[in-house]
């Protein structure tokens, strides 16, 4: 028996063709599919990696909590001495001025011409009320009142005349700035 081949051989061949391109396309398809899951798995083993590298760094950072907050407690009480430390700093330098001025009033007074009645201080302010002679009596210790490291601006705020005893004498008011004095700078003997 004979066979005949109704089929052109051309169309055989496109036929084969085709089916080669399709193959090929499909085992492209199918290489493309490979590497993008191989890709797909590295990224999903790099993100589960890093989750666990963050929960290990999470435990570890809530380990170290406490020890921060104990931390951040001993800054705050460290500002709340320095600051109580300040102020008992300021407490001794004032008492200590205040001591001072009375010390300086107390010497710089004339006590055969001039008698105080009131002498208050408050802060860096000084009032000093009394009873002098005559008006250069005032004056003098006013002057000499300025002499002193721990007095500044001295300024008569009041005069006026009293008598007492029969005699006229002039009642007085002043008022006055007082600091500590600031610390001189020692002298270097030797030139740099």
């Amino acid at each position: 028996m004979l066979k005949i081949n109704l089929l052109p051989v051309r169309q055989l061949k496109r036929r084969a063709k085709a089916r080669k391109q399709l193959t090929s396309i499909f085992l492209f398809f199918l290489l493309l599919l490979a590497m993008l899951a191989t890709v797909g798995f590295i990224q999903a083993q790099k993100v589960s990696s890093l989750q666990t590298e963050i929960i290990q760094l999470t435990t570890e950072k809530n380990s170290y909590s406490k020890t921060l907050r104990e931390i951040e407690k001993l800054k705050k009480d460290k500002v709340e001495l320095e600051r109580k430390t300040a102020i008992i700093a300021k407490l001794r330098t004032d008492s200590s001025l205040t001591v001072r001025v009375v010390d300086e009033v107390a010497n710089r007074i004339d006590n055969q011409r001039i008698w105080l009645t009131l002498l208050h201080q408050q802060g860096s302010s000084l009032k000093l009320s009394g009873i002098a002679l005559d008006n250069q009596t005032v004056a003098q210790f006013m002057d000499s009142l300025l002499d002193s490291p721990f007095v500044n601006n001295v300024t008569l705020t009041d005069s006026s005349l009293k008598i007492i005893s029969g005699r006229n004498l002039k009642s007085f008011e002043l008022t006055c700035s007082v600091a500590q004095p600031t610390p001189a700078e020692p002298e270097n003997s030797e030139p740099q």
